[in-house]
């Protein structure tokens, strides 16, 4: 509550500071009154100085400025290292060559293609951004470790995306279809898109630093990938894989094609719910069961039945009831007529389909349009009926139905029910709606003939390359995800390569139509079919198989399912068909890298192909990466304006540069009204410039958290910054070395220093633990290490320990600081390499900047330097250990000083002898780490320091720090407490997790032993916790105790002078332990946060 009355002591402080401002004043004039009676008498002087003061500040600011740098060269530096990091980096690996690979080069090969990360359909987005980092982490790595590595960069022609973008940009800036300007102009339409838009995708990817090699860039629809997808369909073909069938396809009505399942996105809906649907100016309801029934034959009455899509009735072909249900046994193989059409309806036992229990018992069949009456179909050999054109109306059977829209017609459907008396009810229903992830169209099941492959054979080939206990070819990583593998190749159905759309790649078949056949018989004969790799190939096929006859070639109109190409892409950018050298040299490829929602769209398609037609699996390991979404959790969408281009995270974006990108955009308006909303809520100042360092770095170190990441741009920003504390910490490093400095050929830390010892010790655990990372594609765990060490153990200990030995150029230190810039510049130099696969920009420009050995000549570029390895010289376990203890200690007087920079006095209670010894060896280090006036080592025997607050640094050492100020017994003893209700909680949640079924099974062995490890800290923390409150408890009570029997009457006179001094020394005693019990339970809580 304010009560209007001022603390006297902030009073106080104000008062001093306008004090000192005051007289600060009162300096500034007096000095300035002194100049100007001076400027007199030396006018010409101070001007002759001041112009040269101002030259010489003109030249030295060149100094900084950044030479322009001509494209693909590398990069020209300034004289002198900027103050900030200026974001932008070192360029010129491609034209120089860095990213080419050799195919007849003796280095082991390290090969990856990327193709469906890249797309023409416009822009990268931000998963996309994750894949090129992970990708270009992995290959930088690989090229500084001596592999001949090759990246391959693959541009994907996108059919469905593409084709979408294109008409509603036709649509938009023409008022015109597809359909009304023709095919050939169309496709002519969309390749002028891909000419414009397509090296937008290319210019982000080297934004982002992708060292791919350019020169062997390629496109799925090029002549020779084209080459390769006839050929593949060609042999495919010869070898039965391939064949023609007429069943049911995911359809959409606006695109008027067959779509693939990855295509569909699933809606459920829990009650009755409203959704606009293209093409329709009123919203559709949908959860509603609609009740009918229908009139059977001999009088027999009517039997009920139920659906939520009552316009399919004009399609039905039979009712199915369950062969045991008594309550229809009389109905078996009769029928029922159809109300509008006089169609005889059979009644079929089907006890695979139909649930007695379920609704009323009888379930009315569809066969042409929905996937379980399909089956039914086919056992029973049903009639198939399509009720619906191309463009989802109701066609010329549906009678007095016939030319309305699907939606629409359910309406008119259930009005002329309810005419006929035979409408039931309509009740709310949960149910399950597929959703064309591009046009927003609800799909609809339809019977269409098509192109399928066979994948039964297939799949086993390529689930055992898997799943094979020894000698397996493919690995998958995260290993989880081989379950998902096995599952789907199991249950793996037939793949259905056509799609009914212009942008593409041509079905490869040629139908033979003889003189009278009718245009709607098109297709009809699976005889008249040639497959071929070109028109006079099929020609002269067909003249063979229709000898004699006369007939005209049609080729089919259909273009094949996108995801083929792609499936051939780790063949077909070798050569394949042909017999190339890079086909030799590079396949099969090292790595496929992807996220794990296309692991069986596109990663078993490709093996499946690879297998088959190249003999051998396309690559021998698989890596998952998790899905972005949002800060909120949410999927990444155009219309929820939540979308992130990674140029404008690397370049920073206002938010109404933002919007002005939404409105250059597809949507239509009422979804732009929404993704603007979101965008205001997301990004309401817009983006910061973080850089392509800091955004690669985020992305990689994201890459723990399961299958799913939760971006949050504000973690980004953190490590932009963390690039500029990188930036100045290397540029005081440079300082410290000097311009004349030259390394040394070797570093060899037997006479080095204390720090220096630790730092290279721990620089080498570093580099094991990033190289078995990245070898384990533990990404997030490299980054993490690396991160580590450059914060924590150079830039927070190392730098920090050796500024004494440069402070003053004391005489006494002259050794060490040799030794120190020595160990700075393997420092920098080891540490710049090991941090360059995931910061390739800030890593080059800092190492182009350090001093080169004159032993031996150093590479051009960082990234063609040799990735840092493990010397055993520098381990040393023994100095590791002390450091340890340093570091511990360190923390614990930190953490008791809070956030004050006060120099104080500490002291440091051993209880062994080895503490003892190591922290007498190291005094200087713990003083300038922790900040220190002065540091006293105690033991055991030694009075306990008063006025001090403490902490427990383990079972073996307490830290005092000297600090001011009293404290009540009871607060610090409920504090306590709540802390061990909190521990109590963690335990608590903890054991219930670990205690799940199927944990010591389902959870990493690495998650479990760090909740392992976190349980048994907190078990070590509960007992330090409950003995320090019994401690305090016991304190308290015997100095209230003793308190007030020295309060009774007559004491001073009554007992003995002697005994009277025996209990103001207990008195005092207590007092103190109290002190040091109360500070140590105050500051515990503190220190765990800290920590």
């Amino acid at each position: 509550m304010d009560t209007g009355i001022e603390d006297p002591e902030k009073k106080k402080k104000k008062e001093e500071k306008a004090r000192e401002k005051e007289l600060k004043r009162q300096k500034a004039l007096e000095k300035a009154a002194k100049l100007q009676a001076q400027q007199g008498n030396s006018s010409k002087k101070s001007e002759k100085k001041n112009v040269k003061r101002s030259n010489e500040e003109d030249n030295n600011a060149k100094d900084f400025i950044e030479p322009e740098t001509p494209r693909g060269e590398k990069k020209r530096m300034s004289a002198q290292m900027a103050k900030q990091y200026i974001r932008g980096g070192m360029s010129g690996g491609r034209k120089l060559g860095y990213f080419v690979a050799d195919a007849k080069s003796s280095k082991p090969p390290f090969v990856i293609v990327s193709v469906a990360a890249s797309n023409v359909t416009g822009a990268l987005h931000i998963g996309h951004a994750l894949t090129a980092a992970i990708e270009d982490t992995i290959i930088r790595w690989r090229r500084m470790s001596g592999f001949n590595t090759l990246w391959v960069p693959g541009m994907d022609h996108a059919g469905i995306a593409t084709q979408v973008v294109v008409e509603k940009k036709l649509m938009r800036e023409s008022k015109l279809t597809r359909h009304d300007i023709g095919r050939d102009k169309f496709v002519s339409e969309v390749w002028n898109w891909k000419n414009k838009y397509g090296g937008t995708i290319l210019q982000q990817l080297r934004r982002l630093g992708a060292s791919l090699d350019w020169s062997r860039e390629c496109f799925t629809m090029d002549e020779k990938r084209s080459k390769a997808v006839r050929e593949a369909i060609v042999r495919l073909h010869k070898q039965r894989f391939i064949y023609r069938d007429n069943r049911l396809v995911n359809w959409d009505c606006v695109l008027r094609t067959a779509i693939s399942d990855i295509e569909v996105d699933y809606t459920d809906i829990k009650k009755r719910t409203l959704l606009m649907i293209p093409g329709y100016e009123n919203a559709v309801e949908f959860g509603v069961l609609t009740s009918f029934s229908y009139p059977l034959e001999e009088d027999l009455g009517e039997i009920v039945v139920a659906t939520t899509r009552v316009e399919t009735m004009l399609g039905d072909t039979a009712i199915a009831v369950h062969p045991d249900d008594v309550r229809y046994q009389h109905l078996h193989g009769k029928h029922a007529i159809h109300p509008f059409n006089g169609r005889r309806i059979r009644i079929i036992c089907d006890a695979i389909l139909v649930d007695p229990e379920f609704g009323t018992g009888a379930v009315k069949i569809t066969p042409a349009h929905d996937h379980n009456d399909f089956n039914v179909g086919k056992r029973h050999n049903l009639e198939f009926i399509n009720i619906f054109t191309e463009d989802g109306k109701m066609n010329e059977d549906c009678g007095e139905f016939a030319g309305m829209p699907r939606f629409i017609a359910r309406n008119a459907v259930a009005e002329a029910l309810k005419k006929k008396g035979l409408w039931k009810d309509a009740k709310t229903n949960e149910m399950r709606i597929g959703v064309c992830s591009r046009t927003k169209d609800v799909v609809e099941p339809m019977m269409k003939p098509q192109w399928y492959i066979k994948c039964s054979g297939m799949g086993k080939e390529a689930l055992d390359a898997a799943i094979r206990d020894e000698n397996s070819m493919l690995e998958i990583i995260p290993r989880h995800y081989t379950a998902d593998w096995k599952r789907w190749l199991e249950n793996i159905r037939d793949w259905c390569v056509s799609r009914q759309l212009w942008w593409g790649h041509r079905v490869p078949a040629w139908y033979a139509v003889f003189d009278g056949d009718m245009p709607e018989d098109f297709g009809a004969s699976d005889e008249r079919w040639v497959v071929a790799r070109n028109q006079e190939e099929a020609h002269a096929l067909a003249g063979q198989t229709f000898e004699g006859m006369k007939f005209q070639l049609v080729q089919d109109p259909d273009v094949l399912d996108t995801w083929f190409s792609s499936g051939l892409f780790p063949l077909s950018v070798f050569g394949w068909p042909d017999d190339t050298e890079d086909l030799r040299a590079f396949y099969p490829t090292s790595v496929l890298e992807t996220g794990h929602d296309i692991l069986f769209f596109w990663v078993a398609r490709m093996v499946m192909l690879g297998i088959t037609l190249g003999g051998n699996v396309p690559f021998t390991k698989v890596y998952l990466h998790p899905m972005i979404r949002d800060a909120h959790g949410r999927k990444m969408s155009k219309s929820l304006g939540n979308v992130i281009d990674p140029v404008d995270v690397i370049n920073g974006i206002s938010l109404e540069g933002l919007q002005e990108k939404l409105l250059d955009g597809n949507l239509d308006p009422g979804e732009l009204a929404i993704a603007m909303e979101g965008q205001v809520k997301a990004f309401p100042n817009g983006i910061a410039e973080c850089g392509a360092d800091a955004l690669r770095f985020a992305l990689l170190s994201y890459t723990a958290q399961s299958d799913k990441i939760n971006l949050d741009i504000q973690r980004v920003v953190g490590y932009r910054q963390w690039c500029n504390k990188l930036w100045n910490a290397v540029r005081f490093a440079m300082s410290r070395l000097g311009d004349e400095y030259l390394p040394p050929s070797n570093a060899s830390p037997d006479m080095f220093p204390f720090c220096c010892q630790w730092i290279l010790s721990v620089l080498n655990k570093a580099i094991s633990k990033t190289v078995l990372s990245l070898e384990s594609y533990e990404f997030s765990d490299a980054a993490t290490t690396v991160y580590a060490w450059w914060q924590y153990q150079l830039c927070d200990m190392f730098i920090e320990l050796i500024k004494p030995y440069f402070s003053g150029n004391d005489s006494k230190f002259a050794a060490e600081r040799g030794f120190a810039r020595d160990t700075l510049w393997v420092c920098l130099d080891n540490g710049l390499r090991l941090l360059h696969p995931f910061m390739p920009f800030v890593t080059e420009e800092l190492w182009q900047r350090l001093p080169s050995s004159c032993d031996h000549k150093r590479a051009d570029s960082i990234m063609t330097s040799e990735y840092p390895s493990v010397l055993e010289c520098w381990t040393n376990e023994r100095v590791e250990s002390e450091m340890n203890l340093i570091e511990a200690i360190v923390r614990s007087l930190r953490s008791l000083a809070k956030e004050s920079r006060e120099r104080r006095p500490a002291f440091v209670l051993c209880r062994t002898v080895v503490d003892w010894e190591v922290i007498c060896n190291h005094q200087m280090e713990i003083e300038s780490l922790a900040n220190l006036s002065s540091l006293m080592v105690i033991n055991e025997k030694d009075d306990v320091p008063t006025k001090c607050v403490v902490s427990v640094v383990n079972e073996k050492v307490t830290v005092y720090l000297k600090l001011e100020g009293s404290h009540s017994a009871e607060i610090d003893l409920e504090k306590i407490r709540k802390k061990i209700d909190d521990i109590n909680l963690q335990q608590e949640k903890l054991l219930k997790m670990m205690s799940v079924a199927g944990y010591s099974e389902k959870v990493p062995e690495k998650i479990q032993q760090v909740n392992a490890d976190k349980l048994e800290s907190l078990r070590k923390e509960m007992l330090s916790l409950r003995e320090a409150g019994q401690h305090m408890e016991s304190s308290n009570r015997q100095h209230e105790k003793l308190l007030k029997m020295m309060s009774v009457a007559g004491y001073g006179e009554k007992v003995p002078e002697k005994i009277q001094q025996v209990n103001a020394d207990k008195l005092e005693s207590l007092r103190k332990e109290m002190l040091s019990l109360r500070e140590a339970g105050q500051h515990m809580e503190s220190s765990n946060r800290c920590e």
